[in-house]
């Protein structure tokens, strides 16, 4: 998976900030280009939904860009766009209703036609790996809304997103020992929600 821009070259992304906060609107649209793939896949994991998701991506970007004014730089843009967006997730998925349950009717099987989940299961010869991924899909699903939505959260970041522990800290304000506790107790929940299917 590709590295998160602001990490690889973060001069270009305080720049854009920087810009838009002057009402340079296709600064602010280069930002929204650069996070889109990354926040999609953040709340898809966080919601199993597409609809869902692709509402909330308006909201987050919308809400970013009347709060961009207040963005002062104390931490890297993503961070701050990662914490919108997290936090605007769980405020939906508590308003959805806590235990909400996903049948195997509901479960989003599109995502086996998604370029970013094609990318993670194929082989280095561009096959698809010998899985029923639809089948995959709906146990992983099933499994990620079986946590609580703490516990996706740090799942969804640390082995979706590939951020480090300091990072997903700073994005829920919490202490990186928090954060490692979370990890630990959601994959022991996950190896036991998909026990007998990777058997």
């Amino acid at each position: 998976m590709s590295e998160i821009a602001t990490q690889t070259d973060p001069v270009k992304d305080s720049e854009l900030v920087e810009r838009a906060q002057n009402g340079d609107t296709k600064a602010f649209d280069e930002l929204v280009r650069r996070y889109t793939p990354r926040l999609y896949a953040l709340v898809y994991n966080m919601t199993s939904n597409r609809e869902d998701t692709a509402d909330l991506l308006q909201d987050i970007f919308a809400k970013a860009y009347r709060s961009l004014k207040r963005f002062m730089g104390k931490s890297s843009f993503y961070t701050w766009i990662y914490a919108i967006g997290v936090n605007m997730t769980l405020n939906f998925l508590k308003k959805r209703g806590r235990y909400y349950k996903v049948s195997l009717d509901d479960v989003d099987t599109g995502i086996e036609n998604d370029p970013e989940f094609i990318k993670v299961t194929t082989s280095n010869n561009g096959t698809l790996r010998d899985v029923n991924i639809n089948e995959l899909q709906k146990r992983l699903n099933e499994a990620m809304m079986k946590l609580s939505e703490d516990h996706r959260t740090v799942v969804t970041l640390y082995d979706i997103q590939g951020l480090q522990h300091s990072e997903i800290s700073k994005i829920l304000n919490v202490s990186e020992g928090t954060v490692r506790s979370r990890l630990f107790y959601a994959h022991r929940q996950l190896q036991s929600y998909l026990e007998d299917f990777v058997k």
